[in-house]
């Protein structure tokens, strides 16, 4: 292993040191998640998390009251009251709520939500200047923040409809969200995240990049928490206890819930053979993958498809 900066801590030191927050819940969004999801966060509050892998959803939130610590990569944002915020889906986030309030909405959105005939908001989407981790966050006057609210609020409220033109409705309404919000134009002062919060964000981003399954010749190669460890030029005990520290899991315990979720991915979004996936993934054969599967689900992968697509059908 290479000589590094970065210290290897005594855990009496780290346990010292460490910024002193609840456990993140590891948060993986459903591989057969709807493609536009919104909520009120008053009914619907949002728990401390971090999202380990890239995501397939753009998502925005709005916050009318309450407080919050939003970490986009290593950029580290307080929330408050009247404050927008955009989070590209290749960046990996995190979120600490830090009062008892929690007002306003957020919404996900999938680009396939959008079709031909909004291929112009996409872009739009796509290039809006604030889906940067370094410009994530967006300060709004009270007249601006109540007008995103009651886009919000539209929006909502023609998702729950089963209008014809609701999805138009909703497309209306984020464009004047995307216009109000570029108009504010002011981003928050963003403070550098603590180093401890930096090491879990570098294995995040290696394991995902471990994941990078696009065809039938992409071979997933699976490495162990040592060789994480190595990555990032830190003892494997120091990697395990930090994870574990801030997550509640292990290294172990993250690279097989990722393994898992890549395959539940694969069996609901291709049409790919049971031993395609297995040999994908990197399992020494279709028995393995088959194994581990029903270990952690109690189902076998083809009956999880199987059950998906009859539940999609229905």
């Amino acid at each position: 292993m290479e000589n590094s900066s970065i210290p290897r801590k005594e855990l009496e030191t780290f346990a010292t040191e460490s910024y002193k927050i609840p456990l993140f819940d590891v948060q993986h969004y459903p591989v057969d998640s709807s493609y536009f999801i919104i909520q009120n966060r008053e009914t619907y509050p949002v728990k401390d998390y971090i999202s380990p892998h890239r995501r397939k959803f753009y998502k925005i939130f709005h916050m009318t009251s309450g407080t919050g610590i939003l970490t986009v990569g290593l950029h580290r944002y307080e929330m408050g009251r009247n404050e927008i915020g955009f989070l590209h889906p290749d960046e990996i986030v995190s979120w600490q709520t830090t009062s008892k309030e929690t007002g306003g909405h957020f919404c996900l959105i999938h680009p396939d939500f959008f079709g031909r005939d909004a291929e112009h908001v996409l872009q739009w989407l796509k290039q809006f200047p604030y889906f940067l981790p370094d410009k994530a966050v967006v300060q709004l006057q009270e007249d601006q923040s109540a007008a995103i609210n009651g886009y919000f609020a539209t929006m909502l409220r023609e998702a729950q409809s089963d209008s014809d033109d609701s999805k138009q409705a909703i497309m209306l309404q984020l464009q004047l969200l995307l216009l109000e919000s570029q108009r504010a134009g002011k981003n928050r002062i963003q403070t550098e995240v603590q180093e401890s919060y930096g090491h879990i964000y570098k294995f995040l981003s290696l394991l995902e990049s471990s994941f990078q399954v696009r065809d039938r010749n992409a071979l997933t190669k699976l490495k162990t928490a040592a060789e994480f460890a190595d990555e990032l030029h830190v003892h494997p005990n120091y990697l395990n206890s930090l994870v574990k520290k801030h997550t509640g899991k292990t290294v172990r315990d993250h690279i097989q819930e990722r393994l898992l979720h890549e395959a539940k991915s694969l069996l609901v979004h291709t049409d790919w053979g049971i031993n395609e996936i297995s040999d994908g993934l990197g399992f020494s054969g279709q028995a393995a993958f088959t194994s581990f599967f029903k270990k952690k689900e109690n189902i076998s992968p083809l009956a999880f498809r199987k059950t998906i697509s009859n539940a999609r059908i229905s």
